[in-house]
């Protein structure tokens, strides 16, 4: 059986995830909310928010076109080490583990949606990754390869920036990590995640200030 959550990418997507109710695995300890799902329920392509209780763990299982995961909260581990919040992940095609949690921990994840076997795999602890300043706004650089389209990266907008209207030729997602900012649309806190189609516009603005994880170019490997 195949499922699609906002499957539509030519659709402008807004998801308030404080309102989505968790749902649980079919570990019954790890929990989830779905952002976007196309194909069979749990080997389709996914964005969500997982949530592992403390002492969950999940079987050795590998990752067919890879996984990121962008830790939120708590310790998130496997038998390659143990990733605190900020740590961010990026396993290719071929990468195996068996994920746990001691103590639990809130994952940002994506699941098949980054092909190719000659993918980095990535590991970056955040916390200690310098901010390089770029056309005003401060980034850290998660990830970006030759050959591939995706790029990721984290932003931070101070108070009262307006980074004037930013354009997205090939699509974004955007996940409102602390603060917040609005838009001629509307307004997007923490825990809000965006998915923009390619050609996309908007002229955004912060008041208190806001960090965010970007990901541009993504659309050329998302399925409908």
């Amino acid at each position: 059986m195949h499922e699609s959550v906002n499957g539509d990418l030519s659709a402008r997507v807004v998801v308030d995830t404080k309102t989505l109710p968790w749902t649980p695995s079919p570990s019954g300890t790890v929990w989830r909310k779905r952002l976007h799902l196309v194909g069979p329920p749990e080997a389709g392509q996914v964005t969500s928010l997982v949530r592992y209780q403390p002492h969950s763990e999940f079987p050795l299982h590998d990752h067919p076109d890879g996984e990121e995961i962008l830790v939120l909260e708590g310790v998130f581990s496997d038998e390659h080490g143990d990733w605190p919040a900020g740590t961010y992940l990026l396993n290719p095609e071929g990468f195996r583990h068996a994920p746990y949690s001691r103590g639990g921990c809130h994952l940002f994840v994506k699941l098949r949606q980054f092909p190719g076997k000659d993918r980095r795999h990535v590991v970056i602890d955040t916390q200690n990754l310098s901010w390089q300043t770029r056309e005003g706004r401060a980034i850290k650089l998660l990830y970006a390869q030759v050959g591939y389209a995706d790029s990721m990266r984290l932003e931070r907008w101070p108070s009262g920036s307006r980074p004037g209207e930013l354009k997205y030729s090939q699509g974004a997602e955007l996940w409102v990590l602390g603060g917040a900012f609005e838009d001629e649309r509307g307004s997007y806190d923490a825990h809000t995640w965006l998915r923009l189609p390619p050609q996309a516009r908007h002229c955004p603005r912060t008041s208190g200030g806001c960090e965010l994880y970007i990901k541009e170019g993504g659309f050329v490997y998302l399925r409908s």
